[in-house]
């Protein structure tokens, strides 16, 4: 009989929460910040491949991967053996002060994945939120100015900087001040609810011209502005792709007028949507790209890149102290070479594979009001009536809580969606586990209507 990582597919021993997560949850309600946010009563001990095994030695398979950071599954032997050896070596030493190899060594293999016929440059951080924070800093820098523009629906952090341009829900800015300044939002392209009827693929031409002719005529002139910064893929606003000709305009945009486009990659990139980057899907070639979560397979690993004509700033203009860590850059070497030897291809046809059994869900369940994404980054938004389109946070909900207690870890995005981004290494069984499971949940929420 395999033992329970070996298993590809859950299997529960207890009732959940177990006794001994009972026990964790208690000491952590104990001891812990209460600012923290937890979807269900999962307590995790050990990972491996796309399986998650809790306290009490229940299965789970992990079609959420730490919020789409373990891109090459839980400790996959390559990048457990990398990190093992750079351990015995070296540690840290701060790049900030010293020079160490591995600092470029990761930086010409990640300027390779990244297309565009100008050269680039590269800086090291620990998390996506130092990565925004870097590109605000060095998009004010490079052009002297200092307006920023984000989106409705976007989350890029929550240091303070980053989180003057999140605006995906205001309890994550509720309580803290006064803000960065000279930050404005404008619309997203939400297709799905685009008040004008556009298609997926044309949603956001309104958007454009408010930008163009009201934003940059009433508000700030056009050479005022540093940066606008945007997500291809909204990741916390609900999984929303932004159409290709938005971004393509985004960019035209940008360049007539001296802007720095900043493409936030931390949630979508690093081969989760069938390519490096989710914004190649546009043939676009941003100005500064923001990267985090999957580079480094759970290691604390970000970095922003840049154009070098834009990264021309002077010492000391910006460090780090642990950003670079040679342990975390060695299991960042080893994953980008999981994802470009097979794993990137497999997120593009276990995306397909995906997409091809619940692209018709919206006609199956009534519940079901869209099904979108790309690769292995797949939002479906649940609603309570589909002609009014009305967001079911609570059916949502209940449908995640379901599929956890069957063995299926998800998480929610946005206001009423739930979230897929399984580790790149699935493969068809366990997307078929996923997919029966997510359709039992739904017909049993259905039962309750």
């Amino acid at each position: 009989m395999p033992t329970t990582l070996e298993v590809k597919t859950p299997r529960l021993v207890t009732s959940l929460p177990g006794p001994k997560a009972q026990q964790v949850i208690a000491a952590d309600a104990k001891f812990m910040s209460p600012s923290l946010t937890r979807e269900y009563a999962l307590v995790a001990e050990k990972g491996h491949g796309a399986i998650v095994e809790d306290v009490d030695g229940n299965a789970f398979l992990d079609f959420a991967a730490g919020i789409a950071v373990c891109s090459t599954g839980h400790c996959h032997p390559k990048v457990v053996e990398a990190i093992q050896k750079q351990a015995a070596e070296l540690i840290h030493i701060s790049g900030t002060d010293f020079y160490h190899h591995h600092l470029p060594q990761l930086a010409e293999k990640l300027v390779a994945t990244l297309p565009g016929k100008e050269a680039k440059k590269v800086f090291f951080g620990n998390s996506g939120t130092e990565a925004v924070e870097g590109a605000i800093k060095l998009a004010r820098y490079a052009t002297k100015r200092d307006k920023l523009i984000a989106f409705y629906g976007c989350f890029h952090g929550r240091t303070l900087g980053s989180l003057s341009l999140t605006a995906s829900k205001n309890t994550q800015r509720k309580g803290f001040g006064a803000l960065l300044g000279g930050v404005e939002h404008i619309p997203f392209p939400y297709a799905y609810r685009c008040a004008n009827g556009h298609t997926p693929e044309t949603c956001g031409t309104e958007i454009l011209e408010l930008l163009e002719q009201q934003m940059f005529k009433r508000l700030f002139a056009p050479d005022e502005i540093a940066a606008i910064i945007i997500e291809p893929i909204q990741g916390e606003g609900g999984f929303i792709p932004a159409p290709a000709f938005f971004l393509q305009e985004m960019q035209r945009i940008c360049n007539r007028h001296g802007i720095m486009l900043i493409v936030d990659e931390v949630q979508s990139g690093v081969g989760r949507t069938g390519k490096w980057w989710a914004y190649e899907h546009a043939g676009i070639e941003p100005d500064i790209v923001c990267i985090a979560k999957g580079i480094a397979s759970g290691m604390p690993l970000s970095a922003f890149v840049a154009k070098e004509s834009v990264m021309t700033w002077k010492k000391g203009s910006h460090g780090t102290t642990y950003g670079g860590n040679p342990v975390c850059i060695a299991s960042a070497m080893a994953t980008l070479d999981l994802i470009e030897n097979g794993y990137m291809e497999n997120a593009r046809k276990m995306g397909e594979f995906i997409f091809g059994r619940i692209s018709d869900w919206p006609k199956r369940f009534k519940t079901v009001g869209d099904v979108r994404g790309k690769g292995l980054m797949i939002g479906i938004e649940i609603v309570r009536n589909q002609k009014t389109k009305e967001k079911a946070a609570d059916l949502r909900d209940a449908v995640i809580n379901k599929a956890f207690h069957k063995g299926l870890l998800t998480l929610s995005s946005g206001e009423n969606s739930i979230r897929i981004s399984p580790p790149l290494l699935i493969d068809k069984e366990q997307a078929d586990f996923a997919i029966r499971t997510l359709e039992d949940c739904l017909r049993e929420t259905e039962k309750t209507l």
